[in-house]
């Protein structure tokens, strides 16, 4: 049988927001199974529990924002993705994360940090099957037309891989690989995707931060690029770094399905709203998706049921 996972053990990280600037401690618990990932905002008098779900996004503006039952008004957990991405690199399916303000801790502005963090918990088989959301047939979400085109679609694959392609016309980004394509049978998550770093343009910062966005962004959490170049003193992670990280927030943005895919996602300068536009569209046809588990290991998908290496 193919089992849920949760943590070993409770693990803690401090940090900052990338858009707020406020100081977070950030708790990673153990949970039982069928939990699934629960954010809990234990800095309010009475704390609330906000159980990760696509209907539970409630804002997609820069960042991935949960809320309670999904209203606007409820107390919320921002730029969940790249903590998402983690879980879902890492398989794992249950977990209570204890939040003392309303943003995830940007970290190094990758998932690695996040990463990190779950395997020095460790990772704990639970004796109940692990469930998938297999996608029976191609759902797909388009947004404008010629140069304002974006979209993203999911098709049957029996595994999980994602193939992404970025265009931003600017000369820092045009050097570097522009589509990358990744599989989870793999195994190498962490190893080809977690390290990169989101990134921002210098001509937005000051836009951003009139809003009261981007306070806590510095070059130690982000790559920054100028009109013409990375500013970043040591230059890029990997070569294709800005696409990967594109790879890395989608991951993240559709594990808030709140199972783990099986189904080969594409996309062309896709987002945070348009990805969660997709699984909307998925869950409103029922005939697009099954749940499944798999009671012999030999039948699941290859890279499933081994745990994700460490670094």
């Amino acid at each position: 049988m193919l089992q849920q996972r949760t943590l070993k053990s409770l693990t803690r990280a401090v940090g900052v927001g990338l858009h707020s600037g406020q100081r977070v401690e950030l708790t990673l618990r153990p949970a039982a199974p069928d939990t699934g990932i629960v954010f809990r905002r234990v800095d309010l008098p009475v704390p609330v529990e906000i159980p990760v779900s696509a209907a539970a996004v409630s804002d997609t503006r820069l960042a991935s924002t949960l809320s309670a039952g999904g209203d606007p008004g409820a107390p919320k957990v921002h730029t969940v993705e790249h903590l998402m991405s983690a879980c879902a690199g890492m398989g794992l399916d249950n977990l209570y994360v204890d939040i003392t303000a309303e943003e995830v801790p940007i970290l190094d502005g990758s998932a690695a940090s996040f990463v990190y963090l779950l395997q020095s918990a460790g990772i704990e088989l639970q004796k109940v099957p692990k469930r998938f959301l297999r996608i029976k047939k191609p759902v797909e979400v388009r947004e404008g037309t010629g140069p304002t085109l974006k979209w993203a679609r999911l098709d049957p694959f029996h595994g999980y891989k994602l193939s992404f392609e970025i265009d931003f016309d600017h000369p820092a980004v045009d050097q570097t690989g522009q589509r990358v394509v990744f599989d989870f049978s793999s195994g190498r998550y962490t190893r080809d995707i977690a390290r990169a770093r989101t990134f921002g343009f210098t001509k937005d910062v000051e836009m951003m931060r009139s809003r009261g966005l981007g306070l806590g962004g510095s070059m130690d959490n982000a790559i920054v690029v100028d009109d013409y170049r990375v500013l970043n003193s040591d230059g890029l992670r990997y070569d294709d770094e800005f696409v990967k990280h594109k790879i890395l927030d989608a991951i993240g943005d559709l594990y808030v399905v709140g199972k783990p895919l099986l189904a080969a996602y594409s996309a062309y300068k896709s987002g945070h709203a348009l990805n969660n536009k997709l699984l909307r569209a998925v869950l409103a046809d029922a005939s697009a998706y099954e749940i499944v588990s798999f009671d012999d290991e030999a039948k699941a998908p290859s890279g499933f049921a081994q745990l994700a290496p460490v670094w």
